[in-house]
């Protein structure tokens, strides 16, 4: 097993983990504040999805698809707290999780070995200072996001699927 398969297997996990406890909610129920300070899951997604998206194109520029316009802005967990302005719908944010996560394991798998090892010149974040490390982070950070989204899970008295 090399570091590609590592990187690909947190992203698999991760996923599983997200659809996992996002299936079976509602519109409604994705947009629920299950504590107060809390953020909803919808906007966990579209944070979760747009840091994919930034990870991906400080890797390689043009790498990911296009998000909708203000959709990064509307899922700033810094600014946008407590506006549920910008929220989509569940099959939106699956389907804009799936095209974000497609984009991450196509570059995954374009990089060679020697490729993972590479800090772009200083580019990447330093939570992330090289590409094999921003890449394992995209399922890294699914993965402490979705420790939230039980919270709403257990408020509406949904079953335990993970």
């Amino acid at each position: 097993m090399g570091p590609k398969d590592v990187i690909r297997n947190c992203l698999d996990t991760s996923e599983m983990f997200i659809k996992s406890y996002i299936n079976d909610l509602t519109d409604d129920e994705i947009k629920l504040v299950p504590v107060e300070g809390m953020n909803p899951i919808a906007m966990q997604m579209g944070h979760l999805i747009a840091v994919e998206r930034m990870l991906n194109e400080l890797v390689e520029p043009g790498s990911a698809p296009a998000l909708p316009e203000g959709f990064a802005e509307a899922h700033n967990l810094k600014q946008a707290e407590g506006s549920s302005a910008g929220f989509r719908t569940k099959d939106e944010y699956v389907k804009l999780w799936d095209e974000q996560r497609a984009a991450t394991k196509t570059l995954l798998d374009r990089l060679s070995d020697a490729d993972l090892a590479d800090n772009r010149d200083g580019k990447l974040p330093p939570w992330a200072p090289t590409v094999a490390i921003a890449l394992n982070m995209a399922g890294m950070h699914a993965l402490n996001h979705s420790g939230q989204f039980v919270a709403v899970r257990r408020k509406l008295k949904k079953p335990i699927t993970i």
